[in-house]
């Protein structure tokens, strides 16, 4: 049984992080809505590359974060949390399945990193 302290914490995440996990869970592994979101991925090539590497300095680059992160952030900017001239227009369109293909395209990208010495 939980306590009263752990049964408002459960429900915070369902409402909060849960719900963003759960509009990214792909029983397939990933594959399935990874590759729906690469389609939806070509508006975002012009300004974040079909890699998710940003196509300037001042674009974040978005390949291979969370799921998690990439639909909070499109969430975000889609309820008007977050703005940004180009992305609050093309967040503003998208439903919860869009979000979460892209948020799968995205985060499918393996990103590599290299430590300076």
């Amino acid at each position: 049984m939980l306590s009263s302290c752990h049964a408002a914490v459960v429900v915070a995440f369902c409402l909060s992080g849960g719900a963003a996990l759960a509009q990214t869970a792909d029983p397939a592994g990933g594959g399935i809505l990874a590759e729906e979101g690469r389609a939806l991925a070509q508006t975002c090539r012009v300004c974040h590359g079909l890699d998710g590497v940003g196509t300037n300095p001042m674009i974040p680059n978005i390949g291979g974060q969370s799921p998690e992160y990439l639909s909070k952030q499109l969430q975000d900017f889609r309820a008007e949390r977050r703005e940004d001239p180009q992305m609050s227009i093309i967040a503003r369109d998208l439903g919860d399945e869009d979000i979460a293909r892209l948020a799968a395209w995205y985060a499918s990208i393996s990103a590599n990193y290299k430590m300076p010495n």
